[in-house]
């Protein structure tokens, strides 16, 4: 795997196969087998939904879901679920809602597409758009209907008085068993639908990192702690009532960060997982598992400003999310450099300092990590892919397959 001595080898490797441009994304395919072994394990039998904005790249996708634990895909549009079930995917949850309204009528007439992709909706407003984007089409598929999940809020707030302290992401409304079922019955009692799923992400257990032995992180590990009694409550309640309706195919939960917790909920059917295939580096911070970095990112030296100083092109891939230090890169070799304070990671340039700056010189390579694990797609057309000790070959990103979706 790409780590520790072997990264002051991959230059020579990538110019014996005759890759010298900068930059260059690398995808340790030994390492993306074992985080895929791995996540596999820690789900103890429960069966892996992938997070396709993990990865964007349809190749990795296909590679994961053929292995024993995994079953469908987690997209993020619809777009997106579209293009996939046109390259062959036969189950994709679309786990935001959608307001594309040519996006839902190319899906309400194509009855492969309307057997394969389920939407997500979390208030009645939602379905009145799909429904009025489709209303004319339902005819030309057979009769057949839309799949609809309905998503639950469940974010932590320990105190329900004061509504300012919350952990989770803003998410959907629906909290409680009875927003549940009036929004289950008011899918029913539409037509050209039908409710097959539930979707619950417990983001501020599986996406919090808990490793710091900080008061910061001393404070994140009560409350994952105190909040998965509530999660797990509130998921089966929510679960058994909607069910006393209507059977659902499937209730997902989770994340990389939450499997081993979510994987002992009875009531959830499948878990979703992205990010621990490719260990960016915010998943370097977790306490319970370690993924190993798959994917890394190598940029050039151009200039030598100052003693001390090495200037890379390009390197400010910041990660989505609350602007902070740890939506920077990560600098994974050489050791002993880090960003410079005034300029961190730029769109076109990158000071580094530090005590391994001098001894870097024009055209040589600093390798970085993305904070995130599919963000790094958007800014390469293909991963070159190592096995062992070769080049095995290439994959094409989405945008190297010409696919932009969000």
């Amino acid at each position: 795997m790409l780590e520790g001595r072997r990264l002051e080898d991959l230059d020579e490797l990538l110019a014996r196969t005759g890759i010298h441009e900068r930059p260059v994304a690398v995808l340790d395919l030994d390492a993306f087998d074992a985080n895929a072994a791995d996540l596999a394990r820690r789900a103890a039998g429960t069966p892996l939904r992938v997070a396709s904005k993990s990865l964007r790249v349809r190749g990795l996708l296909e590679r994961v879901l053929a292995r024993p634990g995994y079953a469908g895909i987690l997209a993020f549009t619809l777009p997106e679920a579209l293009w996939l079930v046109h390259h062959g995917a036969r189950d994709v949850v679309v786990a935001y809602p959608t307001a594309e309204r040519g996006a839902l009528r190319r899906l309400a007439t194509r009855p492969e597409a309307l057997d394969a992709i389920t939407l997500m909706v979390d208030e009645s407003a939602q379905l009145d758009l799909i429904l009025d984007a489709t209303a004319d089409l339902h005819p030309r598929v057979g009769g057949r209907r839309i799949r609809i999940a309905l998503e639950l809020d469940v974010s932590y707030a320990p105190l329900p008085g004061l509504p300012g302290l919350r952990f989770g992401a803003l998410r959907s409304p629906v909290r409680s068993v009875d927003q549940a079922v009036a929004l289950a019955r008011e899918v029913l009692a539409r037509p050209r639908v039908a409710l097959v799923g539930l979707m619950a992400y417990e983001g501020h257990i599986a996406g919090v990192t808990d490793a710091a032995a900080t008061p910061y992180g001393a404070a994140v590990r009560a409350m994952k702690r105190l909040s998965r009694p509530d999660v797990a409550a509130r998921r089966a309640e929510v679960v058994a009532t909607v069910s006393d309706l209507v059977e659902l195919e499937f209730v997902n939960g989770g994340g990389t960060g939450s499997i081993e917790s979510t994987a002992a909920e009875g009531a959830v059917t499948e878990i979703a997982a992205g990010s621990g295939l490719v260990g960016p580096g915010l998943f370097d911070h977790y306490r319970d598992f370690t993924p190993h970095a798959a994917l890394l990112l190598g940029v050039s030296v151009v200039r030598r400003p100052a003693p001390g100083v090495a200037t890379l092109l390009g390197g400010g891939w910041i990660a989505s999310g609350v602007p902070a230090e740890d939506r920077l890169p990560t600098i994974a070799h050489p050791p002993g450099l880090a960003f410079a304070p005034q300029e961190a990671a730029g769109e076109v340039q990158t000071p580094v300092i530090g005590p391994a700056a001098d001894a870097l010189r024009v055209g040589d390579t600093v390798w970085l990590r993305h904070a995130k694990a599919g963000e790094p797609a958007e800014h390469f057309a293909a991963y070159v892919l190592v096995q062992g000790e070769e080049i095995s070959g290439f994959l094409p990103t989405y945008r190297g397959e010409g696919a932009v979706f969000l």
